[in-house]
């Protein structure tokens, strides 16, 4: 459950702060497409941060291997998905455009298996 909590934070923390470097230390320096390729990130990125709370309490309280597994489903989209496009949005690198969909397989798998934990374990 701690390591949710703090991944929970450490990832509100980083969305907050790239959220505004994006709206403050990018503007003029990215097309507007680059700029809302970097706020999709920020978005998502903060979604799955407070998927990552509530899968900490659920853990605290409930204890089922199945939101842990959703846990690490939500970080590892976090990174895949928001990772690749603040890398991609500046850079214009595709091959990390080409990652991101993975990220967004996460977050899908992450929100199958919760949803799966609660109705067996609520």
């Amino acid at each position: 459950m701690k390591i949710f909590l703090l991944l929970g934070v450490i990832n509100g923390f980083l969305a907050v702060a790239l959220g505004a470097f994006g709206t403050h230390g990018l503007e003029g320096k990215l097309t507007e497409k680059a700029i809302k390729t970097w706020e999709k990130a920020v978005t998502y990125q903060m979604f799955h941060t407070i998927a990552l709370l509530v899968t900490a309490l659920l853990i605290g309280k409930f204890q089922a291997t199945g939101f842990v597994t959703a846990g690490w489903f939500f970080l590892a989209g976090i990174i895949l998905f928001s990772g690749s496009l603040y890398i991609y949005a500046p850079t214009g690198i595709k091959t990390f455009a080409m990652i991101t969909p993975l990220g967004g397989l996460a977050f899908l798998i992450g929100w199958v298996i919760l949803g799966y934990a609660i109705i067996k374990f609520i």
